[in-house]
């Protein structure tokens, strides 16, 4: 991604980095973590920052061309973000490409699974996160909790302005209420 901007590429267009670090910050979220219950490990982290730009780029499919080709961007950005940080663990320059190339499959599981889930009002969205980003087969309040987290924030970013956000500028909510955040 570094080399890019230094050797040709296409000139930077920070409003999907913007995106990017918006969603970022909110999967670093300590309440996550220790309320949420997600493992803060590379996984668990894996799962929250993947889960957030796929919310983004959820709510950028409805703006239109100009959301899809920011959303492809945002795309981008997290694989990049995601090669380099597997290179920086020392995973081996041979295995990269295969990993981030399961990676890009997984993600895009999620998000067929993340978008049926918020299609019906069922308990899929709750059923994909428990495996997702839990690893359980079962759903729990956990997993009940994040749900409604996540139900809150596609409706929060579907009231945002399409324009604002293909700038740049987005704002998630909080994400549990104080009586959700005490998953177990």
């Amino acid at each position: 991604m570094v080399w890019k901007r230094f050797f040709g590429g296409a000139p930077r267009d920070d409003a999907p980095f913007a995106l990017y670090g918006a969603g970022v910050r909110q999967a670093r979220s300590p309440v996550f973590y220790l309320e949420g219950k997600v493992a803060d490990t590379v996984e668990g982290r894996f799962e929250l920052v993947a889960l957030h730009t796929y919310l983004l780029i959820r709510r950028l499919r409805l703006a239109g061309a100009p959301g899809k080709e920011t959303g492809q961007k945002l795309f981008d950005i997290l694989f990049d973000d995601m090669d380099q940080t597997l290179r920086e663990m020392g995973v081996g320059d041979l295995s990269v490409g295969k990993k981030i190339k399961a990676l890009a499959s997984s993600f895009y599981g999620r998000m067929q699974a993340y978008d049926k889930g918020l299609a019906e009002e069922g308990g899929e969205l709750a059923l994909a996160l428990a495996r997702n980003v839990y690893g359980a087969e079962a759903v729990d309040a956990r997993s009940l909790a994040l749900a409604d987290y996540v139900r809150r924030a596609d409706a929060a970013l579907e009231a945002q302005s399409a324009d604002e956000i293909i700038a740049g500028r987005v704002t998630f909510d909080a994400p549990f209420a104080p009586e959700l955040g005490k998953a177990g």
